[in-house]
Order: structure tokens, then sequence, then C-alpha cells
């Protein structure tokens, strides 16, 4: 695409270029955002300081994936007589780094352009900031700027980054944060994980079965995924025993110092000694250097949203994480088509329930509300739960599958509201629970949704019948 508008110079600004719509970030909100856009006939620009494919492509879903993926294939195989067997030696850690490698295509981004110029984006390598109603500036890595300016709609989508508390010596510590443990060089023979969220709980699993013979998670809650329901976070904390992983809940860690080693300091005195500390307590919007008060936004914090993604009046917009209702690449690409339909003059609003996967083993997966969370929403609910390991396609998978499926009923309607399943590979059961809350399916029309057997998705029978029905 060829840009148009006014390319004189000035006040220090080397380019002009008008667009239709001009995002910032090219992650995966702000790529299909722009895509949306384009397909509609309408010329866009999209603005990206790093990487095209964002946070999730080259440090965070993609090769957390790949670097979880050799400890749950030799898993899954353990737990079958007969291939147990023939799983002989240790993980190929060098090997499985390879992988993790060509899954980011090295950190290089060539073949995502392609898609750009298929779709007729044009891109604008650089630092891009607000610079009042309507107008981006782009801040190149030479120092030039570049100021365009959107007839219809410019959208945020920069996504966060890790949080780092403040706690004394910690930043001096040196420690990893997602992008350091997703693109590490090699496996640290003791691993000191500081969070038991999902990314702290992915990742002390995938480097214990990647080879550290030492790896500890310390979370200050008093259970691991403490957003989930509780049931979830004690099935991966026993898995992770079972394992060799030690899980330390309800302390915080006070201090930390770095003298060839890592030393972290818990609150009730005991001392944590580990070759490298990855911290993983949470993310903040990336919006500090974005130009937001020139806008009238306070910068630094998330963008507050209406449910069509509006920030300001009917021209600046927010996909993604930056807006803070739910750090999720899916729900972020979710809000970019809703977005992208608003911009084009549809009457969409963004009201979809949360699906949400932590890829530990078990896996854990939830979609909606928790039981907590909906009885603080005054509704009347109803629990229902089954052994996910109960239903002969799970016997099938190996000796000793289990988990827990659990559906929580709203029984004014007799419709789910939440769903949470856990064990190995349950993550393809989720978008049925999505579609069956997104459709609002009665439980009475639910029963007639007959799962094939044997699959594991009989489940979903057995928690009919543990209904009542």
């Amino acid at each position: 695409m060829t840009a148009t508008g006014d390319t004189s110079t000035g006040s220090g600004v080397s380019n002009r270029h008008q667009f239709d719509v001009i995002v910032i970030g090219a992650g995966p909100a702000g790529e299909n955002v722009a895509g949306r856009c384009a397909d509609g006939g309408l010329t866009t620009a999209i603005v990206e300081r790093e990487l095209v494919g964002g946070e999730c492509s080259y440090w965070g879903c993609i090769p957390s994936k790949a670097l979880l993926r050799p400890g749950d294939v030799i898993a899954a195989a353990r737990r079958v007589p007969g291939a147990a067997e023939a799983v002989t030696g240790e993980i190929d850690a060098p090997a499985a780094l390879a992988q993790r490698d060509y899954m980011t295509s090295n950190w290089d981004d060539t073949g995502a352009l392609k898609w750009l110029e298929t779709e007729m984006i044009e891109l604008f390598r650089g630092a891009g900031r607000l610079a009042g109603e309507r107008t981006v500036e782009v801040t190149s890595a030479g120092g030039e700027v570049t100021r365009l300016t959107a007839r219809r709609a410019v959208v945020l989508a920069t996504g966060t980054s890790a949080a780092i508390p403040p706690i004394p010596g910690l930043r001096e510590s040196q420690p990893w944060d997602n992008r350091s443990v997703t693109g590490a060089k090699e496996i640290p023979r003791r691993l000191l994980v500081l969070g038991g969220g999902a990314i702290g709980a992915e990742m002390a699993q995938a480097f214990r079965r990647l080879g550290s013979e030492e790896v500890t998670v310390v979370e200050a809650a008093e259970r691991l995924l403490p957003m989930e329901e509780p049931f979830a976070g004690d099935e991966v904390k026993a898995a992770f025993a079972a394992e060799g992983i030690t899980v330390i809940t309800g302390v915080k860690l006070i201090a930390a110092e770095r003298n060839g080693a890592v030393t972290g300091t818990l609150e009730d005195g005991r001392e944590i000694t580990a070759d490298e500390i990855l911290v993983a307590v949470g993310r903040r919007p990336a919006t500090a250097d974005l130009g937001l008060s020139t806008v009238g936004l306070e910068p630094g914090r998330y963008v507050t949203v209406d449910d069509h993604l509006r920030a300001l009046g009917s021209w600046l917009y927010a996909v993604g994480d930056c807006n803070g209702r739910a750090l999720l690449t899916h729900m972020g690409k979710y809000q970019a088509r809703i977005a992208g339909d608003v911009i084009l003059g549809k009457d969409v609003a963004a009201t979809a329930p949360v699906p949400r996967v932590t890829f530990t083993d078990p896996q854990v997966c939830a979609v909606g509300l928790t039981e907590a969370q909906a009885r603080a929403a005054g509704v009347d609910v109803r629990v229902v739960s089954y052994p996910t390991g109960n239903v002969a396609g799970a016997s099938l998978l190996g000796n000793g599958v289990a988990g827990t499926s659990q559906l929580v009923v709203d029984e004014a309607r007799r419709v789910i509201v939440g769903a949470t399943f856990t064990g190995p590979g349950v993550a393809e059961l989720l978008h049925s629970a999505t579609i069956a809350i997104v459709g609002e399916v009665t439980l009475d029309t639910l029963w007639h949704a007959v799962p094939s057997f044997p699959t594991v998705s009989e489940v979903w029978l057995r928690l009919m019948e543990a209904y009542g029905l």
C-alpha cells in the first residue's frame, strides 16, 4: 500500500502520512484489528517497535508451549503399558530448545511480513505514540520521526510487560521474566520460580522435565493458580510433588541476592538458593510511553474501554492486554474482531465469557465464572462434578489418568455459567463448554448432545447425570 497525504517536513517530523485506521502494536490483537479493517476496505497502517507477531509469537504462548511439549509427550507415553517400556533415556534438552527456536522463526519476523503485504497493510517500524487526537508519531531506531494521521480510528494494541515487584535486591539479582525463560539457551540445574499462576506453573514443570534438578515455586497466595477453582491448584500441586517440584504457598519472598547463584529469602526465614530466579507474578500495561496524556488519559495504566472497545470518543480504541480486560491472546484477538467491526460501522459488543487454559500436566481448563465468582455476583448456583478419569475414554489414555470436571449451573435459568476441567489433554473439552455458555443452552437441551464413545467427552454425560437428568 502506498501512503497518502501530506509528505512535507517540519518541526523535526520527517514525513506525514494519512490512513483511515492506524494500529499501534503488531501482536495478535493488533494484527487482527488491522486485518479486519483492511478487509473492510479501509486504508490501514500498523506500527511495531519490535517483531511483527508480538509477545505471544516470540516470547509467550508459542515458545512456552514448545518447551512444554517434549515433557507432555514423554509423560503421556509413560502412562501406557507397552509404550512406557520404549521410553528410555532423558529428554534431549538442546533438541527441545532448537525446536523452540524453529517455532519462533529464530525471532525473525520476515515470514509475518508477507501477510501484511497480502492485506495491503503498511508497516511502520518504530515506537508509536499518540500526539493528539487521531495523530500518531513513530520514532524509528535511528531517531527519525514520522507523523501519521487517522481519518477514522487509532487502535492501541501494545500489550503488557512483566512486572518486577519492589522486593529488596530482586531487580539487582538479574531475574528471568517470561522473555528470559522462554528464550533460555540452557537449562539451569536449580530454578526458583516466584509466582504460581499460569506462567510460573507452566515453566516450573517444563524446566523440571527438561532437566532442572531442583525447581521450587513460591506463591504468596494459599494455593497454586489462585484465580481458578481451589481443586485445580491442589491437583497441580500434587502432580508437581510427584515430579519432585517443591511448592511453597502462603509465604512471600522478602529479599533476593545474587552472588553467582541467587538466594531468595522468605518471610518465614527460609532461604532458597538457585542458579536462576524466574519472576512470574503479574503483568503491567505497556502504556507508559504511549502519549496518553496528549489526549487526556493517564500513562502507565490499563486503558479503560467500553464493550465496543472504545477508549475515547469515536476514534480511540484499545484491544488486547493493554486494556486489562483479559490478558489472553485469544481474547485480544476476539476484541480485535469486535473493534474492527465497530470501526466499520457495525453494532456489535464484546460480551463473551473468558476461556483459559493452563498447559501444565494435568491441564487446567476453565471458562466463565468460578463458583465463588458466581455466588459473589448473586447468582443462585448449583455445582456438579465428576472425576475426569472415570470415563472409558480417559482410561484408554493410560493408567493413572485423573482430574476433575465441574459445572457451575445457574439454577434459575438451568444454564451453565462456568466450567472447569482438569486432567491430561483436556483443553479440547473446553470449547464445548464455551459454546454451551455463549449459546445459553439449557441442561435439558444439552442432555441430547450425545458424546461419542469411548472419548473423554463422555464426562459431559456423567455431569448431566450428576445433575439429575
